[in-house]
């Protein structure tokens, strides 16, 4: 009864064809997000990795008219690693750069845990601590690995009908602070030593951002567009900013940069804004999308930003790439790029990859398209139709790709040319991370660990 009125209320306000939509794709998610499954807490045994044997030595022709061809293919790429400094992430500004992981990939295991049900609808990612990995299960319980795998400890501070709704969590940390936001509306303070928790609190809305901390405060949005500014060593909120919300809420997760004192955040509508840290007064806002249609901001999917020099880079699904000014919130250029992945800026070029698998590197300073090379373009074309790649890393001399089809993509940074492709799942596979000498990539019931 109460769904046939929401029908009809939204068949009044913004026509039937829409709605008739957007109950498609509710029922959609509701169906796929049905499924539970326990897993052993202990990591398997290591086993030989297996190769993707779905592959056909020919090219797929397409005709899209989004970017569908390669750009100067025989274009060597050289990068000047000592210009840059590698690290794993540089957590304030998003910019991964590179690492120095160069890894040979022959051996696998995973750590097994409850089946995460929302895993494919929401952007779950692996934090590092030191030399430390943090994740999650199904139920809430947060799981701290030390970097030889051992498990530290495992804490859950949820009830019995919170873990039934299956919270999703979201992480960041500082010196022995980790901070949890998540999909409850609960946010809360736990000590990395012991996994003993500080202080819990409740927002008005869920959260379904990124967590940054700077100084004494941390910075997080909620499912409202609304930025929340709370105190680190008291979980009080400081102050917030509202930005235009959405009727239907996005399932991409939203980015927030720091630099200095300003923050820089996307909401779900394509907007992006600049917050003096401080005050929470704004500094500037740039829209990116019309505000006209309700579908757009329901299919719309925005990669992180990235800080780099003074400018913010993303991009988004419907073919767009930007560079902002980081003082004005004005644009330096705009691309034909269709992505929702975060890019990676080292020395002069971007690297990003499109939705249709096109490694695509960037000049950095005009926006011109170096290089372009189709990482799919061996895959079958019934594979190709359901791969969508989910993250990268840019290596020493390789750029690892994960999909939702759980293979692991590795190319030439030189060439942009398909080394190899690594079957290790059927499903979605998340954005790898690395950690001393192994690579971590978490799926919806494990991490996954190559070395």
């Amino acid at each position: 009864m109460q769904i046939q009125i929401l029908k009809l209320r939204l068949k009044k306000e913004l026509g039937e064809t829409l709605v008739i939509r957007i109950f498609k794709i509710i029922i959609l998610l509701f169906v796929a997000g049905c499924s539970l499954n326990s897993g052993s807490s202990l990591w398997t045994k290591h086993k030989k990795i297996e190769y993707d044997k779905s592959l056909v030595s020919r090219e797929i022709n397409s005709e899209k008219e989004i970017l569908n061809k390669e750009i100067n293919p025989n274009i060597k790429i050289k990068i000047n690693y000592e210009k840059n400094k590698i690290n794993n992430s540089n957590i304030k500004t998003n910019n991964n750069g590179f690492t120095k992981y160069d890894g040979q990939l022959k051996k696998i295991s995973k750590y097994r845990y409850s089946k995460i049900q929302y895993f494919n609808q929401y952007d779950p990612e692996i934090s590092l601590y030191e030399n430390n990995l943090i994740f999650f299960d199904n139920k809430g319980t947060i799981l701290n690995f030390q970097e030889n795998s051992k498990l530290l400890w495992k804490k859950n501070y949820y009830s019995k009908i919170e873990r039934k709704k299956n919270p999703i969590l979201f992480f960041s940390n500082k010196k022995n602070i980790l901070i949890v936001a998540d999909t409850l509306a609960r946010y809360y303070s736990i000590d990395l030593k012991s996994g003993d928790i500080i202080w819990s609190k409740n927002n008005d809305a869920p959260f379904n951002s990124q967590i940054k901390i700077l100084d004494n405060k941390f910075f997080v949005v909620d499912d409202n567009n609304i930025l929340n500014c709370f105190s680190l060593k008291s979980g009080e909120k400081l102050w917030s900013y509202k930005t235009e919300k959405t009727l239907i809420k996005s399932q991409k997760k939203i980015s927030i940069i720091i630099k200095d004192n300003k923050v820089f955040f996307a909401n779900s509508l394509g907007d992006i804004t600049a917050i003096d840290s401080t005050s929470g007064k704004l500094l500037w806002q740039t829209p990116t999308q019309s505000k006209s249609v309700y579908e757009d901001a329901m299919f719309l999917k925005i990669s992180d930003l990235v800080l780099a020099n003074n400018s913010i880079i993303f991009s988004n699904n419907m073919n767009e790439f930007f560079s902002l000014d980081e003082t004005t919130g004005i644009i330096n250029w705009k691309q034909l790029v269709n992505s929702s992945l975060r890019p990676t800026r080292v020395n002069d070029f971007i690297f990003t990859v499109s939705e249709e698998g096109f490694l695509i590197i960037i000049d950095f300073k005009t926006g011109s398209i170096i290089r372009s090379t189709d990482l799919f373009k061996n895959l079958k074309k019934k594979v190709r139709k359901k791969t969508k790649p989910t993250g990268f890393i840019v290596g020493k001399k390789n750029l690892y790709l994960t999909t939702s089809t759980g293979r692991l993509f590795i190319a030439g940074i030189d060439n942009g040319q398909t080394i190899s492709i690594l079957k290790l799942d059927s499903g979605k596979i998340s954005r790898p991370v690395v950690l001393k000498e192994s690579l971590f990539i978490a799926k919806n019931d494990s991490i996954i660990k190559l070395n």
